[in-house]
Protein backbone atom coordinates (compact mmCIF):
# COMPACT_ATOMS: atom_id res chain seq x y z
CA UNK A 1 0.00 0.00 0.00
CA UNK A 2 1.42 3.28 -0.86
CA UNK A 3 2.65 5.57 2.17
CA UNK A 4 2.43 8.92 -0.25
CA UNK A 5 -0.23 11.32 -1.60
CA UNK A 6 -2.43 9.26 -4.35
CA UNK A 7 -4.67 11.54 -7.02
CA UNK A 8 -6.16 8.72 -8.13
CA UNK A 9 -8.77 9.50 -11.64
CA UNK A 10 -10.47 12.45 -10.00
CA UNK A 11 -12.78 14.41 -12.70
CA UNK A 12 -14.02 17.85 -12.27
CA UNK A 13 -16.64 19.79 -14.42
CA UNK A 14 -18.13 23.34 -15.13
CA UNK A 15 -20.96 22.50 -16.67
CA UNK A 16 -20.06 21.88 -20.21
CA UNK A 17 -16.30 22.30 -19.32
CA UNK A 18 -13.94 19.65 -18.24
CA UNK A 19 -11.74 21.17 -16.00
CA UNK A 20 -9.82 17.25 -14.61
CA UNK A 21 -10.47 13.98 -16.75
CA UNK A 22 -9.38 11.27 -14.82
CA UNK A 23 -6.23 12.80 -13.50
CA UNK A 24 -4.11 10.52 -11.76
CA UNK A 25 -0.11 10.81 -9.79
CA UNK A 26 1.16 10.06 -6.75
CA UNK A 27 4.05 11.76 -4.75
CA UNK A 28 6.29 9.65 -2.74
CA UNK A 29 6.86 10.25 0.94
CA UNK A 30 10.81 12.05 0.34
CA UNK A 31 10.18 12.98 -3.02
CA UNK A 32 9.96 16.71 -4.56
CA UNK A 33 7.40 16.23 -7.32
CA UNK A 34 6.69 18.68 -10.00
CA UNK A 35 3.20 20.15 -11.49
CA UNK A 36 3.41 21.98 -14.43
CA UNK A 37 0.74 23.07 -17.29
CA UNK A 38 -0.42 25.74 -19.39
CA UNK A 39 -2.84 28.12 -17.63
CA UNK A 40 -6.39 27.13 -17.41
CA UNK A 41 -4.58 23.29 -17.48
CA UNK A 42 -6.31 22.22 -14.20
CA UNK A 43 -3.21 22.36 -11.53
CA UNK A 44 -5.14 24.70 -9.33
CA UNK A 45 -8.12 22.64 -9.18
CA UNK A 46 -6.52 19.46 -8.45
CA UNK A 47 -4.41 21.23 -5.93
CA UNK A 48 -8.05 22.71 -4.40
CA UNK A 49 -9.79 19.25 -4.72
CA UNK A 50 -6.57 17.77 -2.61
CA UNK A 51 -7.12 20.30 0.00
CA UNK A 52 -10.55 19.93 -0.15
CA UNK A 53 -11.84 23.21 -0.99
CA UNK A 54 -13.83 21.37 -3.92
CA UNK A 55 -15.34 18.33 -4.13
CA UNK A 56 -13.95 16.24 -7.39
CA UNK A 57 -17.05 14.49 -9.24
CA UNK A 58 -15.35 10.91 -9.32
CA UNK A 59 -12.06 9.64 -7.92
CA UNK A 60 -10.46 9.93 -4.64
CA UNK A 61 -7.69 11.20 -2.85
CA UNK A 62 -5.60 9.35 -0.57
CA UNK A 63 -2.83 9.50 1.75
CA UNK A 64 -0.68 6.83 3.05
CA UNK A 65 -3.24 4.65 1.28
CA UNK A 66 -6.79 5.99 3.05
CA UNK A 67 -8.66 8.47 1.50
CA UNK A 68 -8.02 11.68 2.61
CA UNK A 69 -10.25 13.15 5.55
CA UNK A 70 -10.53 16.65 7.51
CA UNK A 71 -8.14 15.22 10.23
CA UNK A 72 -5.80 14.60 7.68
CA UNK A 73 -5.80 17.58 5.59
CA UNK A 74 -5.22 19.59 8.43
CA UNK A 75 -1.71 18.00 8.45
CA UNK A 76 -1.00 19.44 4.98
CA UNK A 77 1.10 22.14 4.45
CA UNK A 78 -0.29 25.03 1.68
CA UNK A 79 0.93 28.02 -0.18
CA UNK A 80 -1.74 29.70 -2.35
CA UNK A 81 -0.65 31.14 -5.32
CA UNK A 82 -2.97 34.01 -4.07
CA UNK A 83 -1.91 35.69 -0.60
CA UNK A 84 -3.73 34.39 2.22
CA UNK A 85 -2.22 36.57 5.05
CA UNK A 86 -3.62 39.27 7.16
CA UNK A 87 -1.92 42.47 5.86
CA UNK A 88 -1.72 44.18 9.58
CA UNK A 89 -1.01 41.88 11.64
CA UNK A 90 2.47 40.94 12.76
CA UNK A 91 4.67 38.18 11.02
CA UNK A 92 5.35 36.32 14.23
CA UNK A 93 1.75 36.85 15.76
CA UNK A 94 0.51 35.39 12.30
CA UNK A 95 2.78 32.47 11.65
CA UNK A 96 1.92 31.19 15.40
CA UNK A 97 -1.64 32.13 15.13
CA UNK A 98 -1.73 29.40 11.78
CA UNK A 99 0.03 27.15 13.79
CA UNK A 100 -2.41 27.13 16.49
CA UNK A 101 -5.33 26.77 13.72
CA UNK A 102 -3.46 23.46 12.70
CA UNK A 103 -3.35 22.34 16.49
CA UNK A 104 -0.40 22.93 17.98
CA UNK A 105 -0.18 24.30 20.81
CA UNK A 106 0.46 27.86 22.02
CA UNK A 107 4.21 28.18 23.54
CA UNK A 108 5.19 25.42 20.64
CA UNK A 109 3.51 27.71 18.13
CA UNK A 110 5.43 30.51 19.29
CA UNK A 111 8.61 28.63 18.82
CA UNK A 112 8.23 27.46 15.39
CA UNK A 113 7.31 30.99 14.38
CA UNK A 114 10.43 32.13 15.43
CA UNK A 115 11.94 29.04 13.79
CA UNK A 116 10.69 29.88 10.19
CA UNK A 117 11.60 33.26 10.18
CA UNK A 118 15.16 32.93 11.06
CA UNK A 119 15.26 30.23 8.56
CA UNK A 120 13.78 32.27 6.04
CA UNK A 121 15.56 35.06 6.48
CA UNK A 122 12.97 37.11 8.32
CA UNK A 123 14.20 37.28 11.79
CA UNK A 124 14.18 41.24 11.73
CA UNK A 125 10.91 41.21 10.52
CA UNK A 126 9.17 38.69 13.00
CA UNK A 127 7.76 41.73 14.64
CA UNK A 128 6.40 43.81 11.48
CA UNK A 129 3.02 44.05 10.14
CA UNK A 130 3.15 41.61 7.09
CA UNK A 131 2.04 45.04 4.59
CA UNK A 132 4.98 46.95 5.33
CA UNK A 133 7.04 43.74 3.53
CA UNK A 134 8.43 43.63 0.32
CA UNK A 135 6.36 41.18 -2.40
CA UNK A 136 9.58 38.65 -2.12
CA UNK A 137 9.28 38.93 1.96
CA UNK A 138 5.58 38.31 2.09
CA UNK A 139 5.79 35.18 -0.34
CA UNK A 140 8.68 34.05 1.93
CA UNK A 141 5.91 35.04 4.99
CA UNK A 142 3.69 32.67 3.06
CA UNK A 143 6.08 29.89 2.93
CA UNK A 144 6.84 29.79 6.62
CA UNK A 145 3.01 29.67 7.38
CA UNK A 146 2.51 26.70 5.14
CA UNK A 147 5.94 25.05 7.57
CA UNK A 148 5.32 25.88 10.62
CA UNK A 149 2.58 23.10 11.59
CA UNK A 150 5.12 21.04 10.79
CA UNK A 151 3.35 19.06 8.15
CA UNK A 152 2.84 15.42 6.59
CA UNK A 153 2.50 16.57 3.28
CA UNK A 154 3.58 20.32 1.12
CA UNK A 155 1.81 21.54 -1.90
CA UNK A 156 2.72 24.28 -3.24
CA UNK A 157 1.17 26.92 -6.15
CA UNK A 158 3.62 29.04 -7.49
CA UNK A 159 5.67 29.69 -4.55
CA UNK A 160 8.52 30.93 -6.56
CA UNK A 161 6.81 33.53 -8.04
CA UNK A 162 8.02 37.39 -7.64
CA UNK A 163 11.17 36.01 -6.20
CA UNK A 164 15.12 37.85 -6.46
CA UNK A 165 17.69 34.74 -7.15
CA UNK A 166 19.08 35.12 -3.35
CA UNK A 167 15.01 34.11 -2.04
CA UNK A 168 14.64 31.98 -4.87
CA UNK A 169 17.60 29.67 -4.17
CA UNK A 170 16.88 29.81 -0.54
CA UNK A 171 13.45 28.27 -1.13
CA UNK A 172 14.75 25.38 -3.16
CA UNK A 173 16.78 24.82 -0.49
CA UNK A 174 13.83 24.49 2.49
CA UNK A 175 12.04 22.53 -0.25
CA UNK A 176 14.78 19.77 -0.36
CA UNK A 177 15.24 19.96 3.60
CA UNK A 178 11.76 19.02 3.73
CA UNK A 179 11.64 16.43 0.98
CA UNK A 180 14.90 14.86 2.97
CA UNK A 181 13.02 14.68 5.82
CA UNK A 182 10.45 12.15 3.77
CA UNK A 183 7.38 14.12 3.57
CA UNK A 184 5.84 14.70 0.01
CA UNK A 185 6.04 17.85 -1.68
CA UNK A 186 3.81 18.78 -4.63
CA UNK A 187 4.30 22.01 -6.12
CA UNK A 188 3.22 24.16 -9.50
CA UNK A 189 5.04 26.20 -11.21
CA UNK A 190 5.52 27.83 -14.75
CA UNK A 191 9.61 28.59 -14.26
CA UNK A 192 10.35 25.29 -15.74
CA UNK A 193 13.93 26.10 -15.42
CA UNK A 194 13.63 25.72 -11.76
CA UNK A 195 11.46 22.53 -11.63
CA UNK A 196 13.82 20.69 -14.01
CA UNK A 197 16.77 21.41 -11.11
CA UNK A 198 14.89 20.94 -8.33
CA UNK A 199 12.20 18.06 -9.33
CA UNK A 200 12.95 14.21 -8.66
CA UNK A 201 9.70 13.34 -11.09
CA UNK A 202 7.55 16.34 -13.13
CA UNK A 203 4.21 15.93 -14.39
CA UNK A 204 2.69 17.54 -17.18
CA UNK A 205 -1.22 18.21 -17.12
CA UNK A 206 -2.70 19.69 -20.36
CA UNK A 207 -6.48 19.91 -20.91
CA UNK A 208 -7.20 18.48 -17.53
CA UNK A 209 -5.70 15.26 -18.30
CA UNK A 210 -1.63 14.06 -17.30
CA UNK A 211 0.26 13.52 -20.20
CA UNK A 212 3.74 12.98 -19.61
CA UNK A 213 5.17 11.72 -16.03
CA UNK A 214 8.11 11.30 -15.44
CA UNK A 215 11.82 11.85 -13.65
CA UNK A 216 13.42 14.76 -15.83
CA UNK A 217 15.71 12.69 -17.51
CA UNK A 218 12.94 10.14 -18.50
CA UNK A 219 10.97 12.71 -20.11
CA UNK A 220 13.77 14.50 -21.82
CA UNK A 221 14.69 11.06 -23.40
CA UNK A 222 11.50 11.36 -24.86
CA UNK A 223 12.42 13.93 -26.95
CA UNK A 224 13.83 13.83 -30.59
CA UNK A 225 17.82 14.86 -30.54
CA UNK A 226 18.42 18.51 -31.22
CA UNK A 227 21.19 20.34 -32.70
CA UNK A 228 22.90 23.99 -31.73
CA UNK A 229 24.86 25.54 -34.75
CA UNK A 230 26.66 28.18 -34.03
CA UNK A 231 27.61 29.58 -37.74
CA UNK A 232 28.29 33.21 -37.68
CA UNK A 233 27.46 33.81 -40.94
CA UNK A 234 24.45 31.80 -42.13
CA UNK A 235 21.51 33.69 -43.81
CA UNK A 236 18.34 33.57 -42.47
CA UNK A 237 16.41 29.75 -43.72
CA UNK A 238 19.89 28.48 -44.15
CA UNK A 239 18.35 24.79 -42.37
CA UNK A 240 14.66 24.90 -44.23
CA UNK A 241 14.24 22.26 -46.76
CA UNK A 242 16.90 19.12 -45.42
CA UNK A 243 15.31 16.32 -44.73
CA UNK A 244 14.50 15.49 -41.13
CA UNK A 245 15.52 18.50 -40.02
CA UNK A 246 13.36 21.12 -38.45
CA UNK A 247 14.37 24.44 -36.33
CA UNK A 248 13.45 24.74 -33.13
CA UNK A 249 14.89 28.54 -32.17
CA UNK A 250 16.71 31.19 -34.08
CA UNK A 251 19.04 33.26 -31.34
CA UNK A 252 21.02 35.66 -33.14
CA UNK A 253 24.17 33.32 -34.90
CA UNK A 254 22.92 30.08 -32.82
CA UNK A 255 20.42 28.00 -34.44
CA UNK A 256 18.99 24.73 -32.36
CA UNK A 257 17.19 21.85 -34.30
CA UNK A 258 15.14 18.87 -34.07
CA UNK A 259 16.42 15.78 -36.17
CA UNK A 260 13.60 12.75 -37.11
CA UNK A 261 15.15 9.41 -36.70
CA UNK A 262 17.62 8.47 -39.25
CA UNK A 263 18.50 11.68 -39.85
CA UNK A 264 21.76 12.96 -40.99
CA UNK A 265 23.43 15.27 -39.20
CA UNK A 266 26.62 15.27 -41.29
CA UNK A 267 24.35 16.85 -44.22
CA UNK A 268 22.97 19.46 -41.94
CA UNK A 269 27.15 19.92 -41.04
CA UNK A 270 27.71 20.22 -44.77
CA UNK A 271 24.85 22.62 -45.14
CA UNK A 272 26.33 25.35 -42.36
CA UNK A 273 30.25 24.78 -43.41
CA UNK A 274 28.11 25.61 -46.46
CA UNK A 275 27.56 29.35 -45.41
CA UNK A 276 31.30 30.18 -43.70
CA UNK A 277 32.58 29.20 -40.60
CA UNK A 278 31.03 26.85 -37.74
CA UNK A 279 32.31 27.31 -34.32
CA UNK A 280 30.07 25.31 -32.27
CA UNK A 281 28.16 21.90 -33.71
CA UNK A 282 26.70 19.52 -31.15
CA UNK A 283 24.00 17.32 -29.96
CA UNK A 284 21.79 17.66 -26.68
CA UNK A 285 18.48 16.59 -25.44
CA UNK A 286 15.98 18.43 -25.16
CA UNK A 287 15.04 20.43 -22.07
CA UNK A 288 12.29 20.62 -20.27
CA UNK A 289 11.15 23.06 -21.46
CA UNK A 290 11.18 22.00 -25.53
CA UNK A 291 9.65 18.96 -24.07
CA UNK A 292 6.66 20.70 -22.47
CA UNK A 293 5.86 23.07 -26.10
CA UNK A 294 6.57 19.47 -27.53
CA UNK A 295 3.92 17.75 -25.58
CA UNK A 296 1.08 20.12 -25.59
CA UNK A 297 1.21 21.24 -28.91
CA UNK A 298 0.57 17.27 -29.75
CA UNK A 299 -2.56 17.56 -26.89
CA UNK A 300 -3.53 21.02 -28.59
CA UNK A 301 -3.16 18.82 -32.25
CA UNK A 302 -5.32 16.04 -31.36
Amino acid sequence: MADGLQVDRISKRYGAVAALRELTFTVEPGELFGFVGSNGAGKTTAMRIVLGVLTADSGEVRFRGNPLDAAARRRIGYMPEERGLYPKMRVGEQLAHFAELHGVPRRRAREAARHWTERLGLADRHDEQVQRLSLGNQQRVQLAAALVHDPDVLVLDEPFSGLDPVAVELMGRVLRETRDLGIPVLFSSHQLDLVQRLCDRVGIIADGRMVACGTVAELRERGADQLVVHAPGARPGWADGLDGVQVVSVDGERTTLELTDGADDQAVLAAALATGPVHEFHRRRPDLADLFRSVVDEERAA
